[in-house]
């Protein structure tokens, strides 16, 4: 979608300096963009990128000079840079009116611009909101409820009663709702514990292709709004993610867990049946959080087991300097043996 530089100025909150008239259709980097692409430079170190590209409109910082260029001046240049794309890009659709082979329960809800891609099945009593795309071969199942202008990937899976709220983005393979691993043991085998509850996802929710979340067993699992969970994320049953977290790929949460807001959790970290993250906590990437362990707010912690990233470095440290420190307990031993 097309925008001027003032158009855009106005709508990130960037200050203008140049041809308010210019055009912009697009973003790109510095090297790949062309005269009516928008580019952005964060510090003063890639100002030659920016100087040699052939975008004539760049997002920069304070105080940041680029002659000739017209400039967007943000306190923010990446932020700024990424609400601008929000409005320039022109996403592909996922599915286009409601595919013939689409096979839609009689009893569904569909909005009337909502889209059904190919092969898509809509199961009994489910929901699908206004202008929400559902793409082929996705799997809606019974009583789901899918907000306003969602959009759905190929290849989906939402169980039964799950619940999506707006502008919730789900990409390919990941599968919502399944029974949490919850067994009980006795009689020389493992009992399945029932998993009653439903998975709720709230507004500005976006999910990483092939990550999974487990219904609750008897409550609900639920993912707060604006949380962006990476590929390959493993929610396990009950457990709640706080508004506008953050779970890099590979994470995997055991049952119960509890993050609160604006946690950031660091790729392939793991985290063990009722661990508690208050607000703000930060996981280190490969961090293991043992059962029943709280991060307090704004803590950052790294490592396994994860301790504070203070401690994490000094032993970190110590550990780097095993091989010095062996040889010299060995020359001390031998010392004491003369």
């Amino acid at each position: 979608m097309k925008k001027t530089a003032k158009e855009l100025a106005a709508a990130v909150g960037a200050t203008l300096e140049g041809n308010g008239d210019l055009q912009l259709g697009a973003v790109a980097s510095p090297e790949r963009a062309g005269p009516r692409d928008l580019i952005y430079v964060d510090s003063r170190k890639n100002a030659s990128r920016a100087n040699a590209s052939a975008a004539t409109c760049v997002i920069a910082p304070l105080g940041l000079e680029l002659p000739g260029k017209t400039v967007l001046r943000s306190a923010t240049p990446k932020l700024a840079f990424a609400k601008s794309a929000a409005l320039l890009r022109e996403l592909t659709p996922i599915a286009v009116g409601v595919h013939p082979t689409a096979i839609i329960a009689a009893l569904a809800q569909i909005a009337p611009n909502a889209s059904i891609g190919p092969y898509a099945v809509i199961g009994e009593d489910a929901h699908i909101g206004e202008g929400t795309e559902i793409g082929p071969h996705a799997v809606i199942g019974a009583g789901c409820w899918i907000g306003k202008n969602c959009r759905i990937h190929a290849r989906v899976t939402l169980y039964n009663g799950v619940r999506l709220g707006d502008h919730v983005e789900v990409h390919s393979g990941a599968v919502i709702g399944a029974d949490g691993f919850g067994y009980t043991f006795g009689e020389s085998r493992h009992w399945k514990f029932p998993h009653t509850g439903i998975v709720e996802i709230g507004d500005d929710v976006e999910i990483g292709a092939n990550t999974t979340i487990d219904r609750g067993s008897l409550a609900d699992t639920r993912i707060a709004t604006g949380v962006k969970l990476d590929n390959l994320v493993h929610i396990g049953h009950n457990c709640e993610i706080g508004e506008h977290s953050v779970i890099a790929a590979q994470a995997g949460l055991s049952g119960s867990c509890t993050f609160g807001k604006n946690v950031v959790v660091g790729g392939q970290a793991g985290f063990g049946e009722r661990c508690k993250l208050e607000d703000g906590a930060v996981i280190g990437g490969q961090s293991g959080v043992l059962g029943g362990k709280i991060v307090h707010r704004s803590e950052t912690v790294w490592g396994t087991p994860a301790r504070s990233l203070e401690k994490f470095k000094e032993q970190f440290a110590w550990q780097a300097r095993l091989p010095e420190l062996a040889a010299r307990v060995k020359n001390l031993e031998a010392d004491v043996r003369k």
